[in-house]
């Protein structure tokens, strides 16, 4: 059996017609993504490769972008202007809005739009064809349809609630947490009845929060105060007060309901309408308190209390820039405890002196010799280091026809758990990666990453996963900066584990959220700004995965 990265089906009669058979998300919950199938293509031969059906068709190509990247492999974020006010705009309603190539429903998709995103577009009507009100072309490029995904009242209740985009300034675009305690999704705050009838183990449940060192009360609060201008007070002493935030998002003051941008309010009477289940991770957009417990509002606008999750801070390292931070030949610490081993003349061996941290990168004189059967590099500082904690970088022996032509690539070395990003013939960035757990196995029937040469063509700023997607029994929402370069298989941010430079997952390449924030706006095709995802087949980043 298969076992590698998908991601989980829009349950909309729309996306049913020919998504792969894959389970659905469990029950109660909606997915935001469908599994992203396409043919990656060979970069020698290109007509060898079909192209993805959601990839854009070579009619409508998209321009050229110009400027700064959106964010820089120094990981510097570079924003352009706003929309200027007077411009005629559109507003994603849902979850996935589709971009299409032309103005016509059998167009292959260019991109995607999320709910909240305000794009601008130009006022004439492009066309009705399959579309009742009308198709819009916007910028950069591409047609959205005005109907149940998208609209132009700017004062739709699902575009005033979701105006909290992801942000691309930091690590993660969201905030996240991972839940330790299953229990119950609210369509609005709950009242004390509701508490009692939806939580009846409340009492029992906050007693072990408020004890639980590693991810109770007093655990990460700075990461639900991301957005936040003020801090807020301990929650125990919140708690205890019983504080009621005064910026308590509008659409719940007063009794009031999310709107139902999730599908699962099927009727108006509806309190609790959905559960999460212990390991489960979800992305959120807002929090606040209510009588002193602490609730979040999810990216599809559900309410979940805050004590039933662990908060995720995700990895802070990140890789390094070539020519900048680092000089070849170097290596890369893949595993923690690697020693610093010296020459000792008079014991005739190497000896411990020291150890070199996890994950740094240490410059190399190029010299190496095997000791004990083991393999060595000496370093620049005169120590050695041995190839079972780090991996050697060097650049490519042979330059591939895609580098000599000028293209981006990346380098992935599955034995070194090492990623080397270059533009044409020049290597520009290094990182550890996490690829799949059963290492050089067959990808077919173990969790392994499948190697060959392919190019990116889907990339999500965040799209949910199932288990197998990410080497763990649990679905992961918004799984941040995912580049889909073959069938199901993805390079991605995982937010849930810090072993980077071990193997770790069914099959993706997991990076560490920053790099895969980086790499994901350093490779082609390019999101424009606003948008929540690109197609492209054909012409996307190469990736050459390989023992």
């Amino acid at each position: 059996m298969r076992r590698h990265c998908y991601a989980l089906f829009v349950l909309t009669a729309a996306s049913l017609g020919g998504c792969r058979e894959k389970p659905g998300p469990a029950p109660g919950l909606v997915a935001d993504a469908v599994s992203e199938a396409g043919a990656a293509t060979n970069p020698k031969a290109d007509t060898d490769g079909a192209a993805s059906a959601d990839a854009a068709d070579a009619d409508a190509p998209p321009p050229e972008p110009s400027g700064p990247l959106l964010v820089d492999l120094a990981g510097i974020a570079h924003l352009p202007p706003p929309i200027p006010e007077n411009a005629p705009r559109l507003a994603s309603i849902a979850m996935r809005t589709d971009v299409v190539a032309k103005p016509d429903p059998k167009a292959a998709r260019v991109g995607f739009l999320r709910a909240g995103a305000i794009v601008e577009m130009d006022p004439e009507i492009a066309g009705t064809a399959g579309c009742k009100d009308g198709w819009r072309k916007i910028k950069p490029y591409g047609y959205v349809c005005v109907g149940p995904d998208a609209t132009i009242d700017l004062n739709h209740p699902i575009v005033k609630a979701a105006t909290r985009r992801p942000d691309i300034t930091q690590k993660l675009p969201y905030m996240y947490g991972i839940v330790t305690r299953g229990g119950p999704v609210y369509a609005r705050i709950p009242t004390a009845e509701d508490l009692k009838a939806h939580e009846p183990g409340l009492k029992k449940h906050i007693a072990k929060w408020e004890k639980d060192k590693e991810s109770g009360a007093t655990y990460g609060l700075d990461v639900w105060m991301k957005w936040k201008s003020s801090p807020s007070p301990p929650a125990l002493d919140a708690m205890e007060q019983k504080l009621t935030d005064e910026d308590i998002p509008f659409f719940l003051k007063d009794g009031g309901r999310v709107p139902n941008l999730s599908g699962l309010l099927k009727t108006n009477d509806l309190v609790k309408i959905g559960q999460v289940e212990r390991r489960n991770g979800v992305a959120f957009v807002e929090t606040f308190l209510h009588e002193g417990r602490r609730y979040n509002v999810s990216t599809d606008l559900r309410v979940m209390p805050a004590d039933r999750f662990r908060p995720i801070r995700g990895s802070d390292f990140h890789g390094y820039e070539i020519g900048k931070d680092v000089d070849f030949p170097f290596a890369l610490v893949r595993r923690p405890g690697a020693k610093r081993w010296v020459w000792d003349e008079g014991k005739n061996k190497l000896v411990a002196n020291g150890e070199v941290p996890y994950r740094a990168a240490v410059g190399l004189t190029g010299k190496q010799k095997f000791v004990g059967g083991v393999l060595h590099y000496e370093m620049k500082d005169g120590g050695w280091i041995d190839d079972r904690h780090a991996g050697r970088v060097d650049p490519a022996k042979k330059m591939p026809a895609w580098g000599k032509n000028g293209e981006k690539w990346l380098d992935i070395n599955i034995t070194k758990q090492v990623l080397v990003a270059y533009e044409g013939t020049k290597a520009v960035f290094a990182t550890v990666v996490s690829s799949g757990e059963s290492g050089l196995e067959d990808p077919e029937t173990s969790k392994s990453t499948k190697r060959g040469i392919f190019r990116i063509h889907t990339k999500h700023v965040s799209v949910t996963m199932d288990s197998d997607a990410v080497g763990e029994e649990f679905e992961l929402r918004d799984v941040p900066y995912v580049q889909y370069f073959q069938d199901g298989y993805a390079l991605h941010g995982a937010y849930w584990h810090d072993r980077f430079g071990q193997p770790k997952s069914h099959g993706c390449v997991n990076l560490a959220p920053e790099d895969a924030r980086r790499l994901f706006h350093w490779t082609e095709p390019q999101v424009p700004h606003g948008w929540h995802g690109a197609a492209r087949s054909l012409t996307g980043t190469v990736v050459f995965i390989h023992p």
